[in-house]
């Protein structure tokens, strides 16, 4: 159990289960920044509804400065889904994830996917018993609403992805790569991710969302900046605290603060498209996201002093129900 606490790629769940899911989610962004793509993997188990799936994300930069935003939901049966842990890899169809590459035969009614993507230099959170991953020791906690982990905060990408024949090159990209299990989104939260800083060694994680547990719920958040080599985690677990000081549809201004920093991020939303995300295992909530979103960050390092400002784009952001 503890092995698969610590390393979250790994499929925590079980076929048997009942009103569950579990999903990965692969983001990749060419060298140019033209174009994000992303791959949601998953498993909708329920008695209503059971189905594996695959949705995707495709955000283009046009010529006209326009961003030109496409979503899709491919379904398949749960017969359709295979995972093996030893080592990692997700199957759909014709479709196959791992934590090193993707391997894409994807189509639904408007677009074909085709081509290979390889990882390189992935880069893993802190980790330790107390914080077996992102989670802390909430990690521990069985049967919590959603489980969320951060395999991949910053990665290198070689391959090509076809689009209905056209051939895009990854080469010399980012991705990122994070995953979520569990029986149900959060009724509200928001979701920020960006690797795409002016300083490119430079990646953010945040999240605040509300959390049941058991018969209490409270507002949880985790939030995890690379800076130069150095993490800085702030987390409910580690006694730090977030302040939501603005929030709307498409922008959100947040002040996180612990004993050795203090961090400030805005984001907003450029383009967003509808995706699906699981209510009590079944697939039956819309959300929207985008991956082309801006964030600016503010980090002040109260152990040296320094203070480092940076911008993102190509940011991941949800605000879903977040009043």
């Amino acid at each position: 159990m503890f092995q698969k606490i610590k390393k979250p790629i790994l499929f925590q769940g079980s076929l048997k289960k009942q009103d569950y899911f579990e999903g990965w989610y692969y983001k990749l962004v060419s060298k140019d920044q033209l174009v994000s793509l992303s791959f949601i993997p998953a498993v909708s188990l329920n008695k209503e509804d059971a189905h594996s799936f695959i949705q995707y994300i495709l955000v283009e930069h046009q010529p006209n400065k326009q961003i030109q935003t496409k979503t899709g939901y491919c379904r398949y049966p749960v017969a359709s889904f295979s995972v093996n842990n030893q080592p990692f890899s997700v199957t759909i169809d014709h479709s196959s994830f791992s934590e090193n590459k993707i391997a894409l035969d994807l189509q639904d009614e408007t677009l074909h996917f085709f081509g290979e993507i390889q990882f390189d230099h992935l880069t893993p959170i802190q980790q330790s018993v107390l914080c077996p991953n992102i989670m802390g020791f909430f990690s521990y906690i069985p049967n919590m609403q959603c489980n969320h982990g951060v395999i991949s905060m910053n990665h290198q990408l070689t391959g090509t992805i076809s689009v209905n024949k056209r051939e895009i090159d990854f080469s010399g990209g980012k991705g990122y790569l994070e995953k979520d299990w569990g029986t149900s989104f959060p009724k509200h939260y928001i979701w920020l991710q960006s690797n795409h800083f002016q300083n490119e060694a430079t990646s953010l994680f945040f999240s605040t969302a509300h959390i049941p547990l058991y018969k209490h719920a409270f507002e949880g958040f985790i939030c995890n900046l690379i800076v130069a080599g150095k993490e800085y985690r702030f987390a409910t677990y580690n006694l730090s605290r977030c302040t939501v000081q603005e929030v709307s549809a498409n922008h959100c201004h947040i002040l996180l603060e612990n004993k050795q920093a203090k961090l400030e991020i805005k984001a907003n939303i450029t383009s967003q498209g509808e995706l699906i995300a699981p209510l009590k295992g079944e697939m039956s909530k819309v959300i929207k996201e985008g991956i082309s979103g801006e964030i600016s960050i503010c980090l002040t390092d109260k152990v040296t002093q320094k203070v480092y400002q940076d911008f993102g784009a190509n940011a991941g952001i949800e605000i879903v129900d977040y009043h």
